[in-house]
């Protein structure tokens, strides 16, 4: 067991997404719960690895995956990866009453270019906007996204191509009608 058990649980704040543009600030100063079946940690490697029902909760943030391996460079940043079938997240976004969330098979965030991807099956929803691809990036410090279809079906649907549903800014919601 390590004798740093603090430097570990900060180590997960790698996949904790209030690093999203507009998602709740507050989570980054909350207390991290972290929930496995087990884990592994390697002080000398800089490496946590959890697995089995993992759940990372940080304020409104809420991080499901099957396992989910942290890493911690020689600089310090932090990295994490995510796995599960799928690896899904959840965040209220700052001053609405809204939630980011998204899926994939694999998630992963990287602290010194604070960025998100998702790969496989990947989706993420805000509010009522959503957008579905094999590959999702989020470089939360540019505030630019990029989203990739997968291979062409070979059925004639539409497979592989990127589908998004954006709500007019308009929109009224069914009280106001």
């Amino acid at each position: 067991m390590t004798r740093h058990p603090h430097k570990i649980l900060l180590a997960a704040t790698a996949l904790l997404f209030a690093c999203a543009a507009h998602a709740e600030k507050a989570d980054r100063d909350k207390p991290i719960d972290l929930e496995a079946d087990n884990v592994v940690i390697n002080d000398a490697k800089k490496i946590s690895t959890y697995t089995g029902n993992v759940v990372l909760t940080q304020g409104t943030i809420v991080l499901l995956a099957d396992k989910l391996v942290v890493r911690e460079d020689a600089n310090g940043f932090r990295h994490g990866t995510a796995y599960g079938n799928p690896t899904t997240f959840r965040q209220k976004m700052e001053g609405k009453d809204e939630y980011m969330q998204g899926s994939a098979q694999r998630i992963e965030y990287d602290a010194r270019m604070d960025k998100v991807q998702l790969y496989t099956k990947a989706w993420v929803k805000r509010g009522e906007d959503v957008v579905n691809g094999e590959y999702i990036m989020y470089d939360t410090s540019a505030e630019y996204a990029e989203v990739i279809g997968g291979a062409k079906s070979t059925t004639g649907s539409d497979g592989g191509r990127v589908r998004a549903v954006i709500q007019p800014k308009n929109k009224q919601s069914p009280t106001q009608k």
